[in-house]
């Protein structure tokens, strides 16, 4: 019966599914295209059309329209000839081509396709510049904040795949988004980064060019004369270095700019004049138009107005052969300004009559700008309103294929729950038996070390007995017997607090001081994080190396020895190192096959299996480590042994 219930819900489960999946389709109408392999000239070919295109758009703008268009359709052509998919790159270059031909609907979902598929096919270069497409766009649209976002994740995938020259460029870009809301503060500091991006790079366009913009915006609101000064002559210094003749006629004429403003005129007519020499014979109409018409401002406040006049009717011309209306505009009021100050009031009226003429060409070309934004604006928000719609209802589609999709997860779930139940309570009790039989095999492990220890310590008893040393009998059975109850104590359990561990050290170690007659000294030393209640160790762990460091290694040797004991918190056990100043590993083993002894030390050996059973145990990997210490001519100076002690809970 459970059976026939569980195939009647599978069949229902998948009908639903797909009857959902064929609406899903239905309503998306998805084309789906076979992709050929690639050869390596249609891909070579595709992307050299494609960054010739790229190239074109970001540099030209839309002076070479055509040929970007016909680079972009020549790449297309191939890829529809090959049947190649239209890579991201192609699809970015297609964003660039409607951007500059201000159709931003299409431009944005080429951007948006590009960004998919970058990221898809783990293209971090192009994803980044994508990104950086994207915060141009939504700055173009008016969509401030979602500017700044694409701005900022293009930074940080470019800073986490080291991707150069992106970083300064969307810092610069960025700059102007703060900069058309108004937020001066915000703009200099980031005009601070592209400083600071274009250092790190080593981009000295983005130097320049932060340097530039930034020293001319302390000339204006919130001025600071100084700073703006040294900012624009770092720009211009490194302008004359790469011979970069753009800034360097911008950086002379905004600091003839700030000169003039500080009422420092011969300064300012020195620099302006020097703007000048460069931006004339490079026919730079607008900068030299302007540096021009300064100098006759700064004529015309020196009270020289046949020089202003001059210099005016130069700026003029310039101005005229660069059809500047910005620059012609102010030219005449300040012209007309010059000639009431002198009374002439019919050439007052004429310049103030160009003026105007010019004001109302500016006003009207500005107006006729804001319509245009505004209506570029009104139909971005209305395609990402469409967009957001469009969304919606798929993904009110998938929610319904993923509930579906739920439900038949969720039974199928059931019933492998039902399936693997008894297998997992049979893997448990299997692994429970492993366990007994561990802790059982390491409490045999005890019983042998128990026997061993007592057997060594009778053996120092019976040699003070030999010497008739009743009051060193006595006081040597007293530790004993503490030691004795201390050890049985521990033996109880298969792990005891590291205090008890470190109390029947002590006692161990007094006693042998004693039978050696202070032949050596120890120190122990516990690291501060280590609590010794808490944490427990597995008992009788690190005697049998202090044994071995005491008989083997200090004994035999000449002098008083020393053992130091040093334990150290790590991060999932504690490090007991035991380092003593005896003959050596080396020496030891020399001298035990000359005696030729049977004895076999067992202690260490007991120590190795149980470190090898709490590896099992616990799934750790915690093993000794021996180091034989030497001095610079190669002698022994001891042995070192670090023992990795388990934390046991």
């Amino acid at each position: 019966m459970k059976t026939l219930v569980l195939n009647f819900l599978f069949l229902f489960v998948i009908t639903c599914i797909c009857q959902a999946f064929s609406t899903s389709l239905a309503f998306r109408k998805t084309t789906i295209f076979k992709r050929k392999p690639k050869t390596a000239y249609d891909t070579a070919e595709v992307n050299r059309y494609t960054r010739t295109a790229l190239n074109l758009a970001l540099v030209s703008k839309s002076k070479k329209i055509g040929i970007i268009k016909e680079k972009i359709d020549s790449a297309e052509l191939i890829c529809e000839k090959e049947n190649i998919e239209i890579p991201a790159l192609l699809h970015l270059a297609r964003a660039e081509y409607f951007f500059l031909t201000s159709d931003f609907n299409n431009s944005s979902q080429e951007a948006l396709i590009a960004m998919k598929l970058s990221d898809t096919d783990g293209e971090p270069v192009v994803l980044v510049k994508a990104m950086n497409f994207m915060g141009r766009y939504y700055l173009r649209t008016g969509l401030y904040k979602e500017s700044i976002d694409n701005f900022n994740n293009s930074i940080t995938l470019a800073k986490k795949n080291r991707i150069k020259g992106i970083i300064p460029l969307n810092y610069n870009i960025m700059a102007d988004v703060y900069d058309a809301i108004g937020d001066q503060k915000k703009y200099r500091s980031i005009l601070q980064l592209v400083i600071e991006s274009g250092i790190a790079e080593n981009d000295t366009l983005f130097m320049e060019t932060g340097y530039w913009r930034l020293g001319s915006s302390l000339t204006s609101e919130e001025r600071d004369f100084k700073q703006a000064d040294s900012l624009l002559r770092r720009c211009l210094e490194l302008s004359l270095i790469k011979k970069d003749t753009t800034y360097t006629t911008l950086a002379l004429a905004n600091i003839g700019w700030n000169l003039y403003l500080e009422k420092k005129y011969d300064s300012a007519i020195i620099n302006y004049n020097k703007s000048l020499a460069y931006s004339i014979p490079g026919k730079r109409y607008f900068s030299s138009a302007n540096s021009l018409g300064n100098l006759g401002t700064i004529y015309r406040d020196l009270g020289d107005t046949e020089s202003s006049i001059k210099y005016y009717r130069k700026a003029i011309e310039q101005a005229k052969l660069g059809d500047d209306i910005y620059n012609l505009t102010w030219v005449y009021m300040d012209m007309s300004e010059m000639y009431l100050r002198k009374k002439d009031t019919s050439n007052a009226y004429q310049t103030y009559v160009l003026f105007k003429k010019y004001s109302d060409s500016q006003i009207l070309k500005t107006n006729s700008q804001g319509l245009s934004d505004a209506r570029i604006r009104y139909e971005a928000d209305t395609h990402n309103k469409e967009l957001q719609l469009l969304s919606l209802r798929v993904r009110n589609q998938r929610l319904l294929i993923y509930g579906y999709t739920g439900l038949f997860v969720l039974s199928l779930s059931i019933g492998l729950l039902l399936l693997s139940r008894a297998k997992i309570n049979s893997k448990r009790r299997l692994s429970e038996m492993n366990r007994r039989i561990s802790e059982i095999t390491q409490a045999n492990l005890r019983q042998q070390m128990n026997p061993h220890f007592i057997f060594n310590t009778l053996n120092s008893i019976q040699y003070y007995m030999y010497q008739h040393d009743k009051l060193a009998t006595n006081n040597y059975l007293t530790k004993f017997s503490s030691l004795m109850r201390k050890v049985l104590e521990n033996s109880q359990h298969t792990s005891v607090p590291l205090r008890d561990e470190l109390d029947a050290l002590n006692l161990y170690l007094e006693l042998e001081m004693i039978r050696f007659k202070d032949k050596f000294s120890y120190e122990i030393k516990v690291d501060e994080e280590i609590d010794t209640i808490m944490y427990k160790v597995p008992t009788m762990l690190i005697q049998p190396y202090v044994e071995n460091s005491i008989c083997h290694g200090l004994i035999p040797g000449e002098g008083k020895g020393l053992i130091k004991i040093d334990l150290t918190l790590k991060k999932d056990y504690i490090s007991c190192t035991i380092e003593d100043n005896g003959i050596g590993r080396e020496a030891a083993y020399e001298k035990k096959r000359k005696i030729e002894s049977n004895h076999n030390s067992l202690g260490t050996k007991i120590v190795s299996s149980r470190l090898d059973l709490v590896n099992a145990l616990y799934g750790s990997s915690l093993k000794t480590i021996y180091t034989d210490l030497k001095n610079e001519n190669g002698h022994s100076e001891g042995t070192r042994v670090e023992i990795q002690i388990p934390i046991l809970s």
